[in-house]
């Protein structure tokens, strides 16, 4: 079982996911809702998810992530913010590409009171290797590294 967990929050127009501990697939499927739920909105002048306290992060969550960048991008013009305290998870985003599709600061940011927990979601297996899918496609589409890195589980995942 996973030991992370994803809190969320708007303030002050700005849309706010704060990752905690350890965040892997297990949380995929409530950041995917909450991805879709802050473009349904369409209100908001920032995007920021705050990593200050991740542990480690797995590669379907770092293709949520861009999928939330590129839709921040393409919808609304917007270039979110990835806030990173912690040099291996630094280096990670960076050697994702990541640093070509976020702003990467290093300041954490003044709003703990102000989050709550994602509510856990069941989805089937069918629908959570869409989302793991999706995300290495996306994640492949950043840079050649990353096609590389991720062809061959993507292929695997295509198959079944």
């Amino acid at each position: 079982m996973s030991t992370g967990k994803i809190q969320f929050a708007e303030q002050d127009g700005s849309f706010v996911l704060k990752f905690v501990g350890e965040v892997r697939l297990t949380l995929c499927s409530a950041l995917d809702a909450t991805i879709e739920k802050i473009f349904a909105a369409l209100n908001f002048s920032a995007i920021i998810i705050d990593l200050t306290e991740t542990r480690s992060i797995d590669s379907t969550t770092l293709g949520l992530l861009a999928k939330l960048s590129i839709l921040s991008r393409q919808k609304v013009g917007l270039l979110p913010t990835l806030v990173t305290t912690n040099a291996d998870i630094t280096r990670l985003l960076q050697s994702m590409g990541f640093d070509q599709v976020f702003n990467i600061v290093d300041r954490p940011i003044p709003c703990s009171d102000c989050l709550t927990d994602l509510p856990p979601q069941d989805q089937s297996e069918e629908v959570v290797r869409g989302k793991v899918l999706e995300a290495h496609r996306i994640l492949m589409g950043l840079n050649e590294t990353n096609r590389e890195a991720f062809h061959d589980l993507v292929s695997a995942l295509e198959r079944h």
